[in-house]
């Protein structure tokens, strides 16, 4: 059964679709799993076993009789519960929304169940994807299946947890700050912000509406362009959704990338107190970049050791417009950490508003220039080091990471990939950013960096 968990997406759809894997016995067998686990990990809010059961036997009959829907059809998938799902309910893991059940689906969730995927349950996540694990929480905390001892990231902690341990084998994560690549850093797996307007955000709840991207979250890069080529397209109904044309996502996977030119913000990243075991781990990437024909250089991007300031600025002042109403009329209902997150923003003025918005402005260009120049892809860290114990996170519930949030103000897609492990064995992360819709150049360079490495095989020992 262990196998079944870590087999990859595009390992199982063929013999899911020859006959040779019931999606009945991969759907019961992550069921076992999780009933394994989870009381450790704490990764679900809520579990459909039921639905998903019932779903896995229409799967195996539909492809019986020749109705094969795609690569995620029979396949065991998650869903952060920040996402809309008809019939079920929806907490944002906030006491607010403890009980309330959608009426509709997000349009991510559709897309997936319309490709064939099951769902197994909604995951858990900092309360409105803007708190962080306290006494006071209306739900566990999820834990880091390396390590439960350590965190697993935020805030789509439950998703880059479940993945990890063979829960699911994909999940849905969003990102307003790093939320998707800070857990796909600290947990071992593959995790991508696509380019802003790319997915849906219909039926997701706002952290922060021009900053929120959903994307998914997988154990290799291959299954990772799969869900995303399910996931993307215009939706009419999400005002940020842009009209672009959806290429193949697998189109450059195995292909070589010599001559690919990649750029490193040296300078920024040496001005951020890293781990040394990060900086070497990733020295050793850039090395491995190199010896598979790719051509890395120093860059310079003016403006950016502002734009973490600007980010939480612009996030902030959204959450708070959005919460205000009802942190005022049920301030009960909310955790302490997010309330106090929230409420800090009350300070910020339409004038600073509009002043950080300029200077998001500022920084896409300044990103426009630097691949104008023939870069690429640009690497990074995936974090600052390894998880945070959850001793750490409780001691000290505002601390946050800064190496992610410039692409989320810049809209650019980035992606993050195991890099390591430290020396307590715990996952490091590479990032790749790219152009504006180059997600299929971030999944190439991805795609070769994962085959050289040889790090999504390992898997944590539970």
């Amino acid at each position: 059964m262990t196998d079944l968990q870590y087999l990859s997406i595009n390992a199982a759809a063929p013999l899911i679709r020859s006959g040779e894997l019931s999606p009945v016995e991969l759907t019961r067998a992550h069921f076992q799993r999780i009933e394994a686990l989870d009381q450790q990990l704490h990764a679900f809010i809520t579990v459909t076993r039921e639905m998903a059961v019932e779903a896995a036997y229409q799967a195996e009959e539909e492809i019986r009789t020749g109705h094969y829907r795609g690569p995620l059809h029979g396949i065991p998938i998650a869903h952060k519960d920040f996402i809309w799902t008809k019939g079920i309910r929806t907490t944002g893991h906030s006491r607010f929304l403890k009980d309330w059940v959608p009426t509709e689906n997000a349009t991510v969730f559709e897309r997936l169940r319309d490709a064939g995927a099951i769902c197994l349950g909604k995951t858990s996540l900092h309360e409105f994807a803007f708190g962080s694990p306290g006494p006071d929480e209306a739900f566990p905390a999820a834990r880091n299946p390396w390590n439960p001892d350590y965190a697993p990231g935020s805030s789509s902690s439950g998703s880059g947890a479940a993945v990890a341990a063979g829960l699911c084998m994909g999940a849905t994560g969003t990102d307003t700050a790093g939320s998707i690549r800070h857990p796909a850093s600290v947990c071992g797996i593959v995790g991508i912000k696509p380019t802003f307007g790319r997915v849906s955000t219909y039926g997701v709840i706002p952290l922060a509406a021009s900053l929120d991207h959903v994307g998914p979250m997988t154990r290799t890069v291959r299954d990772n362009a799969t869900m995303l080529q399910v996931m993307a397209g215009y939706d009419a109904r999400d005002p940020y959704s842009v009209d672009h044309s959806i290429p193949d996502f697998q189109r450059l996977i195995g292909r070589s990338i010599r001559g690919v030119r990649i750029g490193v913000p040296r300078r920024f990243i040496e001005s951020i107190p890293h781990k040394p075991e990060m900086l070497d781990a990733f020295a050793n990437a850039e090395k491995a970049l190199g010896e598979l024909g790719a051509a890395t250089c120093d860059i310079e991007v003016p403006g950016l050791e502002l734009a973490s300031d600007v980010t939480v600025l612009i996030l902030a002042y959204e959450a708070y417009q959005y919460h205000k109403a009802n942190l005022e009329a049920h301030p009960d209902q909310f955790g302490a950490t997010f309330k106090q997150r929230v409420l800090k923003a009350a300070q910020y003025s339409n004038t600073d508003y509009r002043h950080a918005l300029e200077k998001g402005k500022e920084l896409r260009a300044a990103y426009a220039f630097v691949f104008a120049s023939g870069i690429d892809v640009i690497i990074s860290p995936g974090r600052e080091g390894p998880a945070d114990s959850m001793a750490q996170l409780l001691a000290d519930p505002a601390k946050r990471g800064v190496t992610n949030r410039m692409y989320n103000l810049t809209g650019m897609p980035a992606l993050t990939l195991p890099m390591g492990f430290s020396s307590q064995g715990l996952p490091l992360g590479l990032q790749i950013a790219s152009r504006h819709f180059a997600e299929e150049m971030i999944y190439q360079v991805a795609a070769a960096y994962e085959a050289a490495a040889g790090w999504c095989e390992r898997h944590p020992s539970l």
